[in-house]
């Protein structure tokens, strides 16, 4: 059940039964040959799934992060890392003074993580809060699928090749993930992965992309009952 379908008499009685919500957040930025939104695709969808086995709340997601690396790739829609955790925690905030309690953030994008840290300051602020924080490509559950089969995660290959995040015809094979020295920015990114594909297979089996989703859903469900 996404917050978008109801107005505002229905989430308060949501909030006469349940305290929990979930917030996906991720980002508008490259991968590869998938969708510029993966980093929300994946999230939402387990949300969606997750809430439709417990009735819990789903936020608006917030469709945008932290990635000045990708910025010159054309599409991504970078925030500053300060913009971010500032929004992130207006929108906790928000949550919390209309009476949820319980707050699952799925964060789908690396470049996120860090808001994390912002919000395990807030709860000693609001102390009522609690607040989990889930990213399913660490998840023990999945990397574990990938060793099963043999494949490494890197980011935007099989790993977030999901059928709902494909936009277009995906190469075959692998790509051999490049070797570099320091930090690179933006420029030196693209130059760095051309395609934007990190490295590692660039497709697997839909039975095994099945799996990594039926493994983080899992994880979801673990995590709501908080």
């Amino acid at each position: 059940m996404r917050m978008e379908e109801l107005n505002w008499m229905d989430v308060e009685a949501y909030l006469r039964g349940d305290d929990r919500i979930m917030l996906v957040i991720g980002s508008c930025e490259q991968h590869g040959y998938l969708s510029l939104l993966t980093d929300i695709k994946v999230p939402l969808a387990l949300a969606d799934a997750a809430s439709q086995q417990t009735g819990v709340l789903v936020a608006p997601p917030l469709n945008f992060g932290n990635s000045p690396y990708f910025l010159k790739y054309p599409g991504t829609i970078n925030l500053r890392a300060s913009t971010l955790m500032d929004v992130l925690e207006d929108m906790v905030t928000s949550l919390y003074g209309h009476g949820f309690r319980r707050i699952l953030v799925l964060n789908g994008h690396g470049g996120n993580s860090a808001a994390g840290t912002r919000l395990r300051e807030l709860t000693n602020q609001l102390p009522e809060m609690k607040l989990a924080w889930y990213e399913w490509w660490h998840a023990t559950s999945v990397t574990e699928v990938g060793m099963r089969h043999g494949l490494r995660s890197y980011h935007a290959n099989w790993s977030e090749n999901f059928p709902f995040t494909r936009v277009s015809e995906l190469p075959e094979g692998e790509k051999l993930a490049p070797q570099f020295k320091g930090v690179l920015n933006a420029v030196q990114t693209r130059s760095t992965y051309g395609d934007g594909v990190f490295g590692g297979a660039y497709q697997a089996d839909d039975a095994i992309m099945q799996e990594v989703f039926d493994a983080a859903v899992k994880d979801v469900l673990f995590e709501l009952e908080f």
